[in-house]
């Protein structure tokens, strides 16, 4: 239900606006959740689709969170893995009036912005009606680095090269040369994995920027839940410990059938224990995948990665998948796709050493084998490798700094109270 004329008695009214899209929704939705906790005068009115509020509306979160709708910029978004292209560009061209007729209806004056970077425009709306806003960044710090000279600019070349994907990387690309005229900057990183790169982002720009930690849900691990619904997890108690591989290819791109059935067929070459969560496929896999493990159309991602028999995942480098396996102390085999996987991935492997690669030339049409998958898959989840152990041990290091920034005086939790204390300081609420 759209709330968001409901006049309540707050002093702090901050409007959030995703890009609408699993990977940009959750985490802006799980840094709400932290923001909300933190002070009970903070009041969120949290802007989706009517698509999307049809998927989330029911979702538990705190009484100072409230959704408001707008119309859907296309009949249904989830035809956008057909056409990502037209998508986005919707997303970019057909949001901003209903987002401001949204506005003009709150009855409580707004203290702030919380906007998806992608979403620039938004940066128009509140300079116009001197609003401040804030940049909220749902990719490593170091794929903001793509509107600077260099290295980003290189970034931008590793993805994928056809037209389409071209127009996306100048629209991303158009996105953060706007960041410059917000007034913060919020990342979804943990300082002490990103430190060089948000040093850099301080030093250049003269807004504030914040390490905002993680943003995911990790604040409802080890809540007593009913997972007798859940067969997967029923299983998962009844294999060894650290023995099963996850298997993840995310939300929407997606690769060749040639490809996943070599995948497939691979890893039932291997004889090791996995759980794929492969969405539409799920019944064709299962087929050739063999009897060591499940095929799910979806599951409860970070409850699974955080459970003891699950020993290692493989990614496609999304970074919300990124920032869970990381925060769950686990090894990687990155698979990426494409856009910021790939450089996700290069920090997974060479930057924090925490993982293999599957498949060494991202983007070029190049079946990786059966062969070639059973044998890696094997040598991954031997535990009594020595290249095994230290890949494992390094896990549990950045693990171990990702639960420090994200506790009682972290750097996380230091950010995020510094972003609150600022927006108090700077605009009186």
């Amino acid at each position: 239900m759209d709330s968001a004329n409901t006049k309540p008695t707050t002093q702090c009214h901050m409007v959030a606006m995703p890009y609408p899209g699993r990977g940009h929704i959750n985490p802006l939705m799980n840094l709400c959740k932290i923001l909300a906790s933190k002070n009970k005068d903070i009041l969120i009115t949290f802007v989706v689709t009517e698509e999307w509020l049809g998927f989330i509306g029911s979702d538990p979160k705190p009484d100072n969170i409230r959704f408001a709708s707008i119309p859907n910029v296309i009949p249904s978004e989830l035809v956008r893995a057909a056409d990502i292209t037209s998508f986005f560009e919707a997303v970019l061209t057909k949001l901003e009036a209903p987002f401001v007729q949204l506005l003009d209806r709150l009855e409580l004056p707004v203290t702030v912005i919380i906007h998806d970077t992608m979403l620039f425009w938004v940066v128009g709306v509140g300079n116009r009606r001197n609003i401040p806003v804030a940049s909220f960044w749902p990719m490593s710090a170091s794929m903001s680095t793509i509107s600077d000279k260099g290295e980003a600019k290189e970034h931008v070349k590793d993805l994928p090269h056809d037209g389409k994907n071209q127009d996306i990387s100048q629209r991303i690309l158009e996105a953060c040369s706007w960041v410059t005229k917000a007034q913060y900057f919020l990342c979804t990183s943990t300082y002490e994995l990103e430190s060089k790169t948000i040093d850099v982002l301080k030093a250049e720009n003269s807004f504030p920027v914040y390490a905002m930690g993680p943003a995911i849900p990790y604040f409802v691990l080890g809540e007593n839940t009913n997972n007798s619904d859940h067969n997967y997890l029923n299983w998962l108690e009844c294999q060894p410990r650290s023995s099963v591989l996850y298997m993840s290819m995310g939300s929407f791109l997606s690769v060749s059938s040639a490809q996943m059935d070599e995948i497939a067929t691979g890893l039932r070459d291997s004889g090791v224990r996995f759980l794929w969560v492969a969405r539409d496929e799920t019944h064709r896999l299962k087929e050739i995948c063999g009897h060591m493990g499940l095929v799910v159309p979806w599951c409860d991602q970070l409850r699974v990665l955080s459970h003891s028999s699950i020993g290692g995942f493989w990614s496609h480098c999304g970074w919300s998948s990124t920032r869970e396996g990381m925060l769950c102390g686990l090894p990687f085999l990155t698979f990426p796709i494409g856009y910021d996987q790939i450089l996700n991935g290069k920090l997974i492997v060479e930057d924090w050493k925490i993982g293999w690669r599957v498949k060494e030339d991202v983007g070029v049409e190049k079946l990786v084998t059966r062969a070639e998958i059973s044998g890696l898959v094997q040598k991954f989840m031997d535990l009594e490798i020595d290249e095994v152990k230290k890949i494992r041990t390094r896990a549990s290091e950045v693990q171990q700094i990702c639960k420090r920034a994200i506790a009682e005086e972290g750097s996380s939790e230091t950010s995020i109270n510094a972003f609150i204390k600022d927006l108090s300081k700077c605009h009186g609420y």
